[in-house]
């Protein structure tokens, strides 16, 4: 029987599906692709309550209850059409005159009395609202999260070797603590994008008319022209896509937003002539802390393993996502979707107690690490065999190929792209594609060899294979690799069962 050991602490969620290459249509399609997430939806909820403790300590906060309340009561009747889990959505004012609001993951809201006395109208205001709310809804802060975690952890995350010790305070130590951390609060503009089209979907669900949000950010973009200070800070963690108001305008359409009476909670003058009869803020401006660029640890680990055996044993995956052969004195480690098998001494520990991957094979499904447009500008930019071609987007497979081979080497970037070593074929049945990497490992000192390959799916999501081994042992594994490579057979159904989310909206 192969022995499969299950890692406790944090689970490997990122396993959703892979976005698709024309861009997200629903709402509904969206909500289902967060992107990789190491994060559970509980740990979004814990790491909120965290952050918001501490922002409170930086924050000066407006403490006026009535103010409080009707920012309460607006994002109550908007949560009611939020996709994804109940996050306990609570919002609070800030005393600060900049123009600026963001959200915490799991929930937690802030305004500043700036923005409530920009808007123009309850709608606008609601606008605002609705696209904090959807970084909420699509994990966006917890995505970029674990971005920045994979980066400074290496490729055993990818397998799911998250250790007894990688719990969410080891991760949350990594990527630089709770509060007002940049890296749950700095969106690309992908995340603007998909904000916003959920954003206008939760507002025409609420009985907004969701144009408002459409002419709220035209007037940010004319104030910043007047006074770019008081958008400094939203305009850096949230930067606008293109022809964002024409965009919201037509998703605006889509929804039938503004053919309906708009219904308001009823109070926003009121909130707006006590907002003004307050002192004017003081000019302290809180700053989003930037995470520290942490050492990776770095020793001389030797590599010590026995030949594999040419006795080899099937290995199903717990959620019959997969089969595989392998031989009989590997053994196999799994979180969620992620698999890696490798033989004793193949995964060590580095100096931090992060679990490294050595010697052995990692078998996982692809969620991108990058959101659609980034993917596409930056594979692009490749000029590698068989994405030599830039002048057109590629697709999906060649994006989700190119993506993962940046992720792994933005992990560890002692690793180069062989030349020549990238070529199309076929895994399993269905179309793949093969990339080679190598490079004087840090943990080890010596040359490390990462064999990449990537098989489609049916329905257009993408399972990735890595195999790792020491350059000297490259004849003696591919061997054992090649053979294991012609055993593995993707259960495409599945695939699919297990990593479509139902988040529909309430």
């Amino acid at each position: 029987m192969p022995r499969l050991r299950h890692f406790s602490g944090l689970a490997l969620a990122g396993v959703v599906a892979l976005a698709p290459v024309g861009g997200l249509g629903s709402t509904e399609a969206q909500a289902q692709q967060p992107g990789f997430n190491l994060f559970s939806v509980e740990q979004d909820i814990e790491l909120g309550r965290q952050s918001a403790i501490a922002a409170e300590r930086e924050l000066p906060l407006l403490n006026n209850r009535a103010v409080d309340t009707y920012l309460n009561r607006v994002v109550r009747r908007l949560a009611q059409y939020a996709p994804g889990a109940r996050y306990p959505y609570e919002i609070k004012a800030v005393n600060a005159s900049e123009i600026n609001a963001f959200a915490l993951p799991g929930g937690p809201m802030y305004v500043n009395r700036g923005l409530v006395e920009a808007a123009r109208n309850e709608a606008e205001l609601a606008g605002v609202l609705a696209h904090e709310m959807a970084h909420v809804a699509l994990r966006h802060g917890t995505h970029q999260a674990s971005k920045v975690y994979l980066t400074r952890s290496g490729l055993g995350i990818l397998g799911g070797l998250l250790g007894k010790s990688s719990g969410t305070s080891r991760i949350v130590n990594t990527i630089g603590g709770v509060g007002l951390n940049a890296v749950f609060l700095k969106f690309s503009r992908d995340d603007e994008y998909e904000a916003d089209q959920v954003g206008v979907d939760i507002m025409a669900k609420a009985g907004y008319d969701p144009r408002a949000m459409a002419t709220f950010f035209a007037q940010l973009r004319q104030e910043q022209g007047r006074d770019p200070s008081k958008l400094e800070q939203f305009f850096s963690s949230h930067p606008a896509p293109a022809n964002r108001e024409n965009r919201i305008r037509q998703l605006a359409a889509n929804t039938g937003g503004g053919a309906r009476r708009t219904q308001i909670i009823g109070g926003f003058a009121t909130v707006q002539s006590s907002l003004a009869r307050l002192p004017e803020p003081g000019t302290q401006r809180v700053a989003l802390e930037e995470p520290d660029q942490q050492p990776v640890p770095t020793g001389q680990i030797a590599v010590r393993v026995e030949p594999a055996s040419t006795r080899f044993e099937q290995f199903r995956h717990p959620q019959n996502f997969f089969t595989i052969d392998y031989p009989e004195n590997w053994e196999a480690y799994s979180t969620g979707l992620a698999t890696s098998l490798a033989p004793q001494g193949g995964v060590a520990n580095r100096s931090d107690g992060q679990p490294v991957m050595l010697y052995g094979v990692i078998i996982n499904h692809y969620a991108p690490f990058e959101g659609e447009e980034t993917r596409r500008e930056q594979s692009l930019q490749r000029s590698y065999a068989p994405f030599e071609d830039r002048t057109k987007p590629r697709g999906t497979l060649e994006d989700a190929t190119d993506d993962l081979v940046r992720t792994i080497q933005s992990a560890n970037p002692y690793l180069r792209t062989e030349v020549g070593s990238a070529q199309r074929l076929v895994i399993d049945g269905a179309a793949g594609f093969t990339v080679d990497l190598s490079g004087p490992s840090p943990a080890t000192g010596q040359e490390e060899r990462v064999k990449v390959y990537t098989r489609a799916l049916s329905d257009g999501h993408v399972v990735y294979v890595l195999g790792i081994s020491p350059a000297t042992q490259a004849a003696e594994f591919d061997r054992t690799f090649d053979r294991m490579m012609r055993t593995l057979s993707i259960n495409d159904a599945a695939a699919h069962r297990a990593t479509r989310v139902s988040l529909q909206p309430r």
